[in-house]
Order: structure tokens, then C-alpha cells, then sequence
């Protein structure tokens, strides 16, 4: 059992995620909100089935699951998987059962993570560990601490694999980075043809968020290297958005 008096700086029932009209809009909203959402998951599968393909039934655990829509791409693939979805909002896990329903091989887990660095309840390993645009709201201790559980539920050749925004390392990078991404929504507005200015202001609502608490790349992929993972390496990279990933390697302990 971990301290619980370790992990104060993030709270789940005090964030906006908490809110299921602030979690449904962004999932209704996340093609226009995400850069290359559509080729972040075409990577994920890409990875997925070059590292699990014909490996029979593989279990799966996403973390932050919000809507489903991470495990319903990984069964366009393979539909062996045994899959246990965890999110904090009931809201968010009734959308994914919605989305995942007729796949019987789905468990699903109301927990946050600051719960899960309080007390191990995953009870199972897993070969594949994946997240997508949750782990950013965790302080970087507790992101270490995260990542720590995360090795330890994994079997030997198992990989996790984070998708996320990050903190860039110097401030004119990021101004330019909040440029481009202001430069997509832009594009997607007219692709779309959406009108109003609901959009215009993603990047100063996301800066103003204080849920979100982003580190850089360097730093998360230094603390997977120091807890043990192997073959840790960015994987991909837009602006602030990036997948990196590691795998918990055969004589790992």
C-alpha cells in the first residue's frame, strides 16, 4: 500500500472531467480538438499489430479509457483481446460500453488514477498497457508513480503505450507549437464547415485548465528508462501531441 498522504496534487472529483458535460463534449469534439487524432490511432494499431499479431489471446488495459474508442481501434485488428478499460467517470465507462457493446471480452473498472496510486487493485498483468490523453493530468510524481504500477502489471515483452500532450522544453517552442495547433483547428472549422468561434479559443482554454499539468517528453522518457522499461522511444510528435512507449523487457524484475 502507497502513502496516501504522498499523492495531493490531483483529484479526479475536483476536476472538470468530473463534469459529464465537459467530458461529452470533448469526446463529440476530439477529431477537431486532437491533431491527427486518426493517424495517432492508425500508429497505435500499427504498433499493436506489429508487436502482437498472432500471439493469441492478448490482454489488454486502457487507462483513461474516456469513450472506448482506444480499445474499439485495437479490435478493428484483433478481435482475441481481452480488454479491462479503466476511467473515473461512470459517464465516460456508459459510452464505452455503448461503443465496445456485442464484444463480450471487456471489463470495466470505475477507478481514477490517484485511486490506483492509493492501492494496487489491478490485480492481473497484462501484455499490452495503453492511454490516451489522460496521464498529462497527473503531476509528474505522480506520472512516475503511474508509470511505476504500470511496469509492474506488465508481463515480460509487454508494452505500454502512452498517447499525449506534452510540456515543450523552452517557451518559444511552445508559443510556435500553440500556433500550429491553433492552425489545425482552424483548418478542421473549414474542412467541416463549422461556423461561430467555439473553437478559436482551444489553446487558451487548455493553457487556462489547470487539470492539465504537462511535462516535457525528455522528462517522461527518462523516468521510464530509470523504473526499468526498454526500447523507450518517442514514437511520434506534433506540436504538443506525441506517442511514446516501452516495453517491460523478458529479465526485467
Amino acid at each position: 500500500m502507497r502513502d496516501r498522504n504522498k499523492f495531493t496534487g490531483t483529484d479526479f472529483n475536483e476536476s472538470n472531467w468530473a463534469r459529464p458535460e465537459f467530458s461529452r463534449e470533448f469526446s463529440d469534439n476530439a477529431d477537431v480538438y486532437i491533431i491527427e487524432r486518426r493517424r495517432l490511432l492508425d500508429i497505435m494499431k500499427s504498433f499493436y499489430r506489429f508487436h502482437f499479431a498472432g500471439r493469441g489471446a492478448v490482454s489488454v488495459l486502457d487507462l483513461g479509457c474516456g469513450d472506448g474508442i482506444a480499445v474499439q481501434e485495437i479490435l478493428s485488428v484483433d478481435r482475441m483481446i481481452k480488454a479491462t478499460l479503466i476511467d473515473p467517470s461512470e459517464d465516460m465507462l456508459s459510452l464505452a460500453r455503448r461503443r465496445l457493446e456485442g464484444f463480450d471480452g471487456a471489463c470495466y473498472v470505475k477507478t481514477s488514477f490517484q485511486e490506483m496510486l492509493e492501492g494496487d487493485i489491478l490485480g492481473q498483468d497484462f501484455d499490452f498497457i495503453v492511454s490516451s490523453l489522460a496521464i498529462h493530468h497527473l503531476t509528474m510524481s505522480e506520472k512516475r508513480e503511474l508509470f511505476r504500477l504500470i511496469h509492474s502489471h506488465l508481463k515480460r515483452d509487454g508494452y505500454f503505450m502512452n498517447i499525449d500532450v506534452v510540456l515543450p522544453p523552452a517557451e518559444a517552442l511552445d508559443g510556435w507549437y500553440m500556433r500550429l495547433w491553433q492552425e489545425w483547428i482552424g483548418e478542421q472549422k473549414t474542412l467541416r464547415g463549422i461556423d461561430g468561434e467555439y473553437f478559436d479559443d482551444v489553446v487558451r482554454r487548455y493553457k487556462d485548465n489547470t487539470d492539465n499539468k504537462p511535462d516535457t517528453l525528455e522528462e517522461q522518457l527518462a523516468a521510464l528508462k530509470e523504473i526499468g522499461f526498454k526500447e523507450v522511444d518517442c514514437n511520434y510528435k506534433y506540436g504538443v501531441f506525441a506517442i511514446y512507449s516501452g516495453k517491460k523487457a523478458s529479465q526485467s524484475r
